[in-house]
Formats: structure tokens, sequence, C-alpha cells
């Protein structure tokens, strides 16, 4: 935990125009320390099978990620993931 608070302190207060993806009520505590006048910070529930039909599945996270980030002049993140083979390799 200390880690992980360390690095998104770090990111929040050096970055510029950061996308911070905070999925889960855990996550979620971390949005304290990240300025949102300064990044843009997504809040979903967590993924999880368990829970990803309570608001996680269709929040548009990764649309709205990539076009904060075109706003900004910078290349959106290619979210899809490789064929299968390129897994097994």
């Amino acid at each position: 935990e200390g880690f992980t608070d360390h690095v998104i302190e770090t990111l929040a207060s050096q970055g510029e125009d950061l996308v911070f993806l905070l999925w889960g009520a855990y996550a979620q505590k971390k949005g304290s320390i990240i300025d949102p006048r300064r990044h843009r910070v997504l809040r979903a529930p967590h993924p999880s099978p368990l829970s990803a039909h309570r608001g996680f599945i269709g929040c548009g996270h990764f649309s709205a990620a990539n076009q904060f980030l075109s706003r900004q002049g910078r290349a959106p993140i290619d979210w899809s993931l490789p064929p299968r083979a390129a897994l097994a390799a």
C-alpha cells in the first residue's frame, strides 16, 4: 500500500494531464491524493466477475481516457488484446 501511494502521489504531483482509472472502492480511496483539476480521474466498480455488472461494464472508461488524451494532443492507448496465438507464444 505504501508503494502504491508513493507511485500515485509522484505521478499526480509531477505528471500533467494523466488519466487515473480507479476501479473498486479500495482504488477509489486513492482519488483523494489526485488533483482532478490537473488530471482526469475515472471511477467505476471493480471489474471482477462478482461486481462487473454493477457499473463497470459499459462505463466507457477506455473511450473516455482516449478522448481526454486526444484533447491534450497525446496519442490514444490501444486497449485491444493481442491475438490468442501471440499469448500462447
